[in-house]
């Protein structure tokens, strides 16, 4: 082997070496100490020591309410998620690209503007605005001319995820729409112009020529929108207040960070929280494996 060729083959070696150990300390290492952390009852204010027990902190979990009431709630999220944010994003995208609107370049602008926002500062302005004596309570005296009216959703467990969901709807729609409209731009346009020229109207081809086309879009933004909602936490937390309006709308992420940091009852909360985070994902592999599936069966048959 040449000196040059030992050399080269020296720094690329050398490159593995170190995008491994840097991934090795900050995604492997957090992962397997959370997994050893839920088979323990780590406890930090006895000395630090600890013993195994198993899935001791698993089975405390299935008897848990609060466990139930948050993956109820998530599992709301997820659908206002894939069911919400996704058909809205393909058809905004689809009006935009079609030109079926004046000023599309605005509505895109406007459509996308919350991603560039904090998601906390996001979060506080809902708040504000569906407080009881907020805006959104003002307007509900206007209209009904009775001064004592107010808006109570997120005071009412069976209706505090109405607000919530509008306001993932509005803030996370605009990545998808995003995302559809790259695809759409990519396709040959001369495949819609000869639907028109057969007779084809815009339902017609949206249905049997752009879903058919972005099915795999679809998929992809699918698996997105479960993650995301399977680990989001900063806007709900940041829409409810301290106390049982965050308990009504408590998802696992909150679940999680209430049971490690707040619960101080609890002498193995650290542990216990581990066992909730590695939930959190076997749910989200099974939810995110289910959309694979789905999206083979579906898949066109030009595709399979």
């Amino acid at each position: 082997m040449k000196k040059r060729d030992r050399h080269d083959l020296f720094v690329y070696f050398s490159f593995i070496w170190v995008g491994l150990l840097i991934y090795l300390f900050i995604v492997a290492y957090p992962v397997l100490y959370s997994i050893w952390l839920s088979f323990s009852d780590y406890n930090p204010n006895k000395g630090g020591g600890w013993n195994f027990v198993g899935f001791l902190q698993y089975a405390t979990m299935l008897k848990d309410p609060n466990f139930y009431h948050a993956l109820k709630n998530n599992m709301i999220v997820v659908v206002v998620s894939v069911g919400g944010q996704i058909p809205i994003a393909l058809m905004l995208a689809y009006i935009l690209h079609r030109k079926l609107i004046r000023g599309g370049a605005f509505f895109q602008t406007i459509v996308f503007l919350p991603q560039f926002l904090s998601t906390i500062v996001i979060g506080l302005l809902w708040r504000r605005l569906f407080a009881a004596d907020g805006p959104m309570s003002t307007l509900i005296q206007i209209f009904t001319k009775d001064p004592d009216a107010q808006f109570t959703m997120m005071l009412d467990p069976s209706t505090v995820f109405y607000p919530i969901g509008f306001a993932l709807i509005w803030m996370y729609t605009g990545f998808f729409m995003i995302i559809f409209l790259a695809n759409l731009q990519k396709m040959d346009g001369s495949i819609m112009e000869a639907a028109t020229i057969d007779g084809a109207n815009e339902s017609q081809i949206f249905s049997k020529i752009i879903i058919p086309h972005l099915s795999g879009t679809i998929i992809v933004c699918s698996i997105l929108a479960i993650a995301g909602s399977l680990r989001g936490f900063d806007l709900i937390f940041a829409m409810t207040t301290q106390g049982l309006q965050r308990d009504n709308a408590m998802v696992l992420p909150i679940y999680m960070y209430q049971t490690a940091f707040q619960d101080y009852t609890n002498e193995m909360r650290f542990a216990y929280g581990a066992a909730i985070s590695n939930i959190i994902v076997v749910i989200s592999v099974l939810l995110i494996g289910i959309s694979n599936l789905i999206g083979k069966i579906f898949k066109p048959s030009e595709e399979k």
